[in-house]
């Protein structure tokens, strides 16, 4: 078998993986103004930089929003397109060794795919995510770039803006520790600074993904959630994320390569004989 090709194309951004022998080879993400700038940029830059052939790759499989823009093969080569939703559960399955998860897929904003063996279904999703905290910073900290953002909250306390339990009440309430927040943004005033602020937006849009996520679960005996997508690699994940679980006894999974889940998903598609929609 040859190389196959995962691509998840975005609105702006394009995620591009190779696949070979079972093993991921050279993620690669660029942004460009639109989808299909973003597609062809990212093909031609990915087997430009690892030296591959057109004649060494068997499939492409392209994913995500921007693919609707491709209606025909990719450079004259075998190509198909991959639902989203299967593409999130496949490559966080991928990485985990557990058949009963929720899968979070956190980008513009957020979906929920819910995985039982082998039925990957999508259960639905916020209208909360990255789009979400470039919104914010662009209202509160005259920027969307998500990254100075996350270095500037770093320098933050989230206990400046966040109104949490102890702050009414003395002691703990049944299951809710006195650190836990009683509410998101509850104490922000107008000497907050913008390194708090940053803070604050980032766990906001961090634990209202966290808390979705266990409130799909509920019924269930689902305990496991993979985390996948761009905002994976905020540092306040290693955070927010730990408390949750502390809080309900469950485990949140960032695998590695989190970002690229989706695309590696998509190459699975094939290499997995899931049927598909050829162009």
């Amino acid at each position: 078998m040859g190389m196959v090709i995962g691509i998840d194309v975005g609105g702006s951004t394009t995620k591009i993986v190779g696949i070979e022998d079972g093993l991921i080879q050279s993620p690669l993400f660029i942004t460009a103004a639109d989808p299909v700038t973003s597609l062809f940029g990212a093909f031609g830059k990915y087997i430009y930089d690892n030296g591959i052939p057109l004649s060494n790759i068997e499939q492409v499989m392209l994913t995500g929003v921007g693919s609707a823009f491709v209606n025909s093969p990719l450079y004259g080569l075998p190509t198909d397109k991959a639902d989203e939703f299967l593409a999130n559960g496949l490559g966080a399955r991928h990485a985990v060794a557990n058949d009963h998860l929720i899968v979070v897929s956190m980008g513009t904003g957020t979906s929920l795919v819910r995985i039982d063996e082998s039925n990957i279904r999508h259960i639905g999703g916020i209208g909360i995510g990255g789009g979400t905290l470039q919104g914010l910073a662009r209202l509160l900290l005259k920027t969307n770039n998500i990254r100075q953002v996350a270095e500037l909250a770093q320098s933050g306390d989230i206990t400046h803006v966040n109104l949490l339990i102890g702050d009414i009440c003395n002691m703990a309430l049944p299951d809710l520790p006195v650190n836990a927040t009683a509410s998101l943004l509850g104490k922000v005033d107008s000497n907050a600074s913008e390194a708090d602020i940053a803070s604050g937006i980032i766990y906001m849009v961090l634990q209202a993904i966290g808390q979705a996520a266990i409130l799909a679960a509920i019924n269930s005996e689902i305990r496991d959630f993979v985390l996948i997508g761009n905002l994976t690699k905020l540092p306040q994940c290693k955070e927010v994320f730990p408390r949750i679980e502390d809080l309900y006894r469950v485990r949140f999974h960032i695998p590695p390569y989190a970002e690229y889940r989706t695309a590696i998903g998509a190459a699975l598609v094939y290499t997995q004989k899931i049927k598909c929609n050829q162009l």
